[in-house]
């Protein structure tokens, strides 16, 4: 449940319309009873993320998921995807098309423009740029002639179709900085820190504890119930995942029993 639960705690990074993007703005959903269906664990994490997301729409009381994961293809060959259409209860006449896009991104503020400060721990998966491929290619592929006629098989009639994205992320500035200006995106998003390997090496964590968390592990809270490993065991483990030009993700248990998470990075 605890992915469940990182899920719907994740805020959508910006509100209401940006980039020429309308985001939707996911139910409230009780989860008193849920009953999650089993999802498989060697799916990668956008497609766990995108399962998850359809059962809460599905257990929601006023959306209901028409279709997930539409194939749209040219001469047999798939050149795209539709990832929900759902209709409204309160709309029920007008089909809505989302894009759900879940990002883990850290802030470089010697960037000077805003929006370009945000990119994957890797320094390979830019912000800017998944907001011009969902605006300039996803979306428009359901007003294409494959895409409608995709859309036809179910009985969905693309010229009225509304388009929304669900885009959510969690947020990670530089250790030990306030949280610098990202307007006109959503600061509840900043949720902890990343480093350079050199930094995490110093003595002054020493003393805290540390967890080496797994891929599925990203979307949650950081908690007590783990095998925590101290500084200089940590290490060995870090230098792996660097080695191989991955920044790991771990959570630090403080001396006062704060619980922080972030990004170790290998580039500097």
């Amino acid at each position: 449940m605890k992915h469940i639960t990182g899920f719907i705690q994740t805020a959508p990074l910006w509100k209401n319309e940006q980039f020429s993007l309308e985001q939707f703005e996911f139910p409230i959903v009780s989860l008193d009873d849920f009953n999650p269906k089993p999802i498989a664990s060697h799916l990668r994490l956008g497609h766990q993320i995108e399962y998850i997301c359809k059962q809460l729409l599905e257990h929601s009381e006023r959306y209901k998921v028409i279709a997930h994961n539409i194939q749209v293809k040219k001469e047999k060959i798939t050149i795209g995807e539709l990832d929900f259409i759902i209709t409204d209860s309160f709309r029920e006449s007008i089909p809505i098309h989302i894009e759900l896009t879940y990002k883990f991104y850290i802030i470089d503020p010697t960037i000077s423009e805003p929006i370009h400060r945000l990119m994957g721990p890797n320094r390979n998966d830019m912000f800017f740029s998944k907001i011009e491929k969902t605006r300039d290619k996803q979306l428009p592929l359901a007003h294409t002639t494959e895409g409608e006629k995709a859309l036809s098989r179910l009985s969905i009639n693309h010229e009225v179709l509304e388009q929304k994205v669900c885009f959510l992320g969690q947020l990670f500035m530089p250790y030990g900085t306030e949280s610098p200006p990202i307007r006109p995106l959503n600061p509840a998003c900043i949720v902890g820190f990343w480093m350079r390997f050199e930094e995490f090496k110093s003595s002054k964590f020493q003393s805290y504890e540390f967890y080496l968390t797994q891929k599925h592990e990203w979307l949650h809270e950081p908690h007590l119930n783990v095998p925590w490993k101290s500084h200089f065991r940590i290490l060995m483990d870090i230098t792996i995942k660097l080695l191989k030009l991955r920044a790991p993700l771990i959570w630090v248990k403080k001396e006062n029993g704060i619980l922080e998470k972030g990004f170790v990075v290998w580039w500097s």
